[in-house]
């Protein structure tokens, strides 16, 4: 449940009911707004049963919280969360632009690689040193040797880095080198993992799994949120249905309803929902325009050669012309690159 305190409700009022329900075994989570403080509770809300809360200094109502993912709920939060990653916010008035290869196949190709879309516009550089394939015998990943390419990238360039982890080996290897971690869709519900990235201190990015639906997605996030992590962006990547033309179906839809739902940033990945390049550029213009808080896009020096989803892959060109097209749409929805 959660408590919702009157406009410019006392420090002490507040402190007091905070006490209270951490006194009865309870949690507490204050959500303080420009003019409202809310209280979210939880836990086994029986033992506050003798408590009629709703009579306390300052308290105006309480609200049940139905949904079982509780700090991911905009009840809990109703001001929309940004995630800082370096010095990059996503969320509020910014549109974020993640780009680089799908998995780090070289130290040129990524240095090359993240010097072209720094000079495009886009904000972090993605890439893959681990990498889980389909098939067991698809190039992996370099690993570790990966991570220490991403890492020399953002000191020549100065953008943060983000990098999908597997495994709680790939975690701590990781956490020395980058700045924001990746579940990707086959592991959204690998609790343990979650948990695991929820304890790094690092923000973390959700990916959708394959045949997810919205409430499944938003339990999960509430796997790292649970551990002290409240840096959770979202990732709409597509779904998997009956459709064969695209590699995925890109749910569009999903962007409002999760910021309905929750008030956590969301972004979504035109690449991986399409498998074909020639869809990304129109669906990337479609994610701004129904108020995505970025784009994920994948990018190559040489996609022809690529080791992983090449078909997918926009050239450094290609990504400019993008980046370009999209902004007067940010523009219009109030975003800025």
């Amino acid at each position: 449940m959660i408590i919702v305190m009157k406009p410019n409700a006392k420090k002490e009022s507040i402190d007091r009911i905070k006490n209270l329900i951490e006194f009865r075994g309870l949690d507490a989570h204050i959500s303080a707004g420009k003019q409202v403080t809310i209280i979210g509770v939880v836990g086994d809300k029986t033992r506050l049963q003798d408590q009629n809360l709703e009579i306390f200094e300052d308290v105006d109502r309480i609200v049940s919280v139905t949904e079982s993912y509780k700090l991911a709920n905009r009840k809990f939060h109703p001001e929309p969360s940004i995630v800082k990653v370096g010095n990059v916010s996503i969320g509020g008035d910014s549109l974020v632009i993640m780009s680089g290869p799908c998995a780090v196949e070289s130290r040129d190709q990524l240095l090359a690689t993240a010097h072209a879309i720094k000079k495009a516009g886009a904000q972090i550089l993605r890439g893959g040193a681990y990498k889980p394939r389909t098939s067991p015998y698809a190039f992996q990943g370099l690993e570790e040797e990966g991570l220490k390419y991403m890492k020399e990238a953002r000191e020549e360039t100065g953008l943060p880095v983000i990098c999908e982890v597997t495994s709680l080996n790939a975690i701590e290897a990781a956490v020395k080198y980058v700045d924001m971690l990746q579940i990707g869709a086959r592991n959204m519900q690998n609790f343990y993992l979650l948990k695991e990235a929820g304890k790094s201190g690092l923000p973390v990015l959700l990916k959708r799994g394959l045949a997810a639906t919205i409430d499944e997605w938003l339990n999960a996030s509430e796997y790292i949120l649970s551990e002290g992590n409240p840096n959770v962006v979202l990732c709409e990547r597509g779904i998997r249905t009956f459709e064969t033309a695209t590699r995925n179906t890109l749910d569009i839809s999903a962007v409002p309803v999760i910021k309905e739902k929750s008030h956590l940033p969301i972004i979504i990945d035109p690449s991986h929902a399409t498998g074909v390049r020639a869809y990304v550029k129109p669906l990337a213009r479609g994610a701004v325009a129904v108020g995505a808080d970025g784009l994920m896009i994948e990018t190559h020096p040489n996609p022809s050669i690529a080791l992983s989803d090449g078909p997918q892959s926009l050239t450094f060109e290609q990504f400019e012309e993008l980046v370009n097209e999209i902004r007067p749409f940010a523009a219009l929805c109030g975003k800025k690159i």
